[in-house]
């Protein structure tokens, strides 16, 4: 018995470590999985989030004025949350001020929250994008976004007529998605 217990024991060293080794590739792996973002937006037939009260988004804009997510009830706004120094969002923001100016008549808001920016290089952003009549909400120290669950720039919320978000995309918006995510709750 006494030499069964020492070719047991040196086993079990062996397979110690190989063990702890594949538990830790596999626990790895796992996590690894669950915290990668979605490369692309849902599917256009899929719903991309379920709808829930949008967070208050309200103060001084860049230009002076007020701001109240509150008193936007009954419009469709896109919060699109952007950064000067940020090279997809100065590629989209002509699309986003295209989709406002083609839907206001319908109902449509664009407001942007201005993450970890001066004012000075978001005012030139706007010059440089032919942006000057969006309605941006400074947000230096990205205290809003966070309440909003952003996670990058750029970032989108859709918003609905009763204060939902509807939608969210992260990344770059594109024609398509304004047309299968904008378009249907504007004409509803």
């Amino acid at each position: 018995r006494g030499g069964s217990a020492d070719v047991t024991g040196p086993r079990l060293l062996r397979a110690g470590p190989a063990l702890v080794l594949a538990v830790t590739v596999a626990v790895g792996t796992l996590i690894a999985l669950g915290l990668r973002s979605p490369a692309a937006p849902a599917p256009a037939g899929a719903a991309a989030v379920t709808p829930a009260p949008a967070p208050p988004l309200s103060g001084a804009t860049l230009d002076g004025g007020r701001f109240d997510l509150a008193e936007a009830r009954g419009h469709v706004l896109l919060v699109n949350v952007f950064a000067s120094w940020c090279g997809p969002c100065r590629d989209e923001l002509p699309l986003l001020m295209e989709a406002e100016r083609r839907w206001s008549p319908q109902g449509l808001r664009l407001v942007g929250l201005n993450v970890r920016d001066g004012a000075e290089a978001v005012r030139s952003l706007l010059d440089e994008t032919d942006a000057r009549t969006l309605t941006v909400l400074p947000d230096p120290n990205g205290t809003r976004a966070v309440e909003w669950g952003v996670r990058g720039v750029p970032e989108t919320f859709l918003v609905d007529r009763d204060g939902r978000i509807v939608d969210h995309l992260q990344g770059v918006v594109t024609r398509q998605w304004l047309e299968q995510r904008v378009a249907p709750l504007l004409a509803g």
